[in-house]
């Protein structure tokens, strides 16, 4: 797949569109009929195709993130009906009609990112986006895109459906935040009247609710999984920093065993790992490397006289002689999350020395976040 999003047009009208949209918006492989070409196609990069375009779907369904449709809505429902899996995985599907004056959200409005894409080809085209998801429309909490765009991660999917219903129907709704982004309200509006934030399950619980939405980087306990979860959603903000040091030659099994051990002990969640924090000297180190490319976690490191601007209440002489910083995991958590204070101040674990930190996120209210 050289583009994420392929356009197929099977008229004239939409042949013209189809290849206005290769010029226009980025990103775009084109198909359409061999009874269309005009010659340039090889040059142009555009695939030519005979008999029904149904024969092409199925392979455009695996190689594409989206599928930007010029046929009538009803016969690409009809079209796609078999090849439909999970809304987890199938591609964003979008219809443009042949007069290119409405641009329809089709399938995976959300996951797949349909909605933001009818918006963005509406836009190039100066057509009508057409989204009829119900917290699109309400302007609303998405739930199965909560936070998604700050970087936060769904870890319990299985009432995301009775959730969102909640959400659109307008019943007693809990958003119980802890940590993470507080500016994830993102319309000019107050919150709807039946959607309250609280900073914790017990202030939560003390007054009745349809449906939670908990943003935690905790492991819940089996109290808090039954009674918030029970119709709930867990998502996990990226809000902890891992600060380490680490003997030359330290393995990568070795840290992870190391960083996932503590975390359990902790009951943080892994999932909720911003970035890894240590001293440049450690920057070409292929364990701490290779962790952090399994992890998909950044590698942010400081100099000696960065980590030194930290206070530490025991600073190592050891630690100064062959760095010249007084403690490495420590102040490097604490500079990396911008934090006052560690949630875990300093571990020994074998070849490693471990820190954990918790990002210092803004304190903004919904009303403010809404201004942000």
């Amino acid at each position: 797949m050289s583009n994420p999003y392929a356009v197929v047009a099977i008229t004239k009208h939409g042949v013209e569109m189809a290849r206005d949209l290769g010029e226009r918006f980025q990103g775009t492989d084109i198909f359409y009929m061999s009874k269309f070409a005009r010659g340039d196609e090889d040059s142009l990069g555009i695939r030519l195709f005979d008999g029904s375009v149904k024969l092409i779907l199925p392979d455009l369904f695996q190689r594409y993130n989206g599928i930007i449709l010029v046929i009538s809505l009803g016969a690409v429902v009809r079209m796609i009906a078999p090849l439909l899996i999970d809304k987890k995985t199938d591609p964003a599907v979008l219809v443009i009609d042949d007069r290119g004056e409405h641009v329809i959200s089709v399938l995976s409005g959300h996951l797949g990112g349909a909605n933001e894409l009818t918006r963005q080809v509406a836009a190039v085209l100066e057509a009508r986006p057409v989204i009829t998801t119900a917290s699109d429309v309400q302007g609303t909490i998405p739930v199965d895109l909560f936070g998604r765009e700050l970087g936060w991660t769904v870890d319990s999917f299985d009432k995301a459906t009775p959730v969102s219903a909640a959400v659109v129907n307008e019943e007693p709704v809990a958003i119980i935040q802890e940590t993470g982004e507080r500016n994830w309200w993102k319309y000019d509006k107050p919150l709807p009247a039946h959607i309250r934030v609280y900073p914790d399950p017990v202030s939560a619980l003390l007054e009745p609710f349809n449906a939670a939405l908990v943003i935690s980087d905790r492991l819940l306990n089996d109290e808090d999984q039954e009674k918030l979860l029970a119709n709930g959603v867990l998502y996990r903000p990226k809000s902890l920093v891992l600060g380490i040091g680490c003997n030359r030659g330290t393995g990568l099994e070795e840290l992870e065993a190391g960083v996932l051990d503590t975390l359990q002990e902790l009951r943080l969640s892994v999932k909720s790992v911003r970035n890894v924090a240590t001293i440049d000297l450690k920057k070409d180190e292929e364990g701490l490397l290779a962790l952090c490319s399994k992890y998909n976690w950044e590698l942010v490191t400081y100099t000696p006289e960065q980590l030194n601007t930290v206070q530490l209440p025991n600073p190592s002489d050891t630690v100064f002689k062959y760095t010249g910083a007084y403690g490495v995991c420590e102040p490097a958590a604490l500079l990396s999350a911008g934090a006052e204070d560690w949630l875990l101040e300093k571990k020994k674990i074998g070849n490693l020395t471990l820190s954990v930190a918790r990002v210092a996120f803004p304190q903004l209210s919904v009303e403010e976040s809404t201004h942000a």
